[in-house]
């Protein structure tokens, strides 16, 4: 299937598409802030300007989208419409989420993934589980792990 848009369209169309301060980021930090945590965001004195920075947990949290860092979930589906370019994008994304990460772990920074599936969708966490998950992790928990729908998990450096 071919694009419906000429290509400086679809390019105006993409660079549309919001990189900071997005919904689910603020609804994650509208949470933290109801709870007492305290943060930065989009630290540049970090690797990578993570969404979120908790000094005092020496922690960040990403918020990514499903499809756009290609996670195993309901809400991913590779494009049926130009593959080989998606698939080159996805794998990029993820190569660098994988760079970011270690980076981070150069500077003994844990990090916590909030995946889109864990904020929408069929599989989503209620607010309750997910401040819980939230809590659980920064208070209790002194490695690398996601939240998704299906709830906390611990990740390896380069998952």
């Amino acid at each position: 299937m071919t694009d419906v848009h000429d290509r400086a369209t679809r390019s105006k169309n993409m660079k549309a598409i919001r990189a900071e301060n997005t919904r689910p980021e603020k609804y994650i930090r509208s949470l933290l802030h109801r709870q007492g945590f305290r943060f930065r965001i989009h630290c540049p004195e970090l690797p990578s300007k993570p969404d979120i920075y908790l000094p005092r947990y020496n922690a960040v949290i990403w918020i990514h989208g499903c499809f756009w860092h290609g996670h195993d979930c309901h809400l991913f589906k590779w494009p049926k419409s130009n593959p080989e370019r998606w698939r080159e994008k996805i794998q990029g994304n993820r190569q660098r989420d994988r760079n970011k990460r270690l980076a981070l772990h150069e500077q003994h920074i844990r990090i916590l993934t909030v995946w889109e599936c864990a904020l929408k969708g069929k599989e989503r966490l209620s607010e309750q589980e997910l401040v819980a998950r939230l809590e659980e992790w920064l208070l209790n928990i002194d490695h690398d792990c996601d939240i998704s729908g299906e709830g906390l998990f611990q990740t390896d450096v380069v998952d």
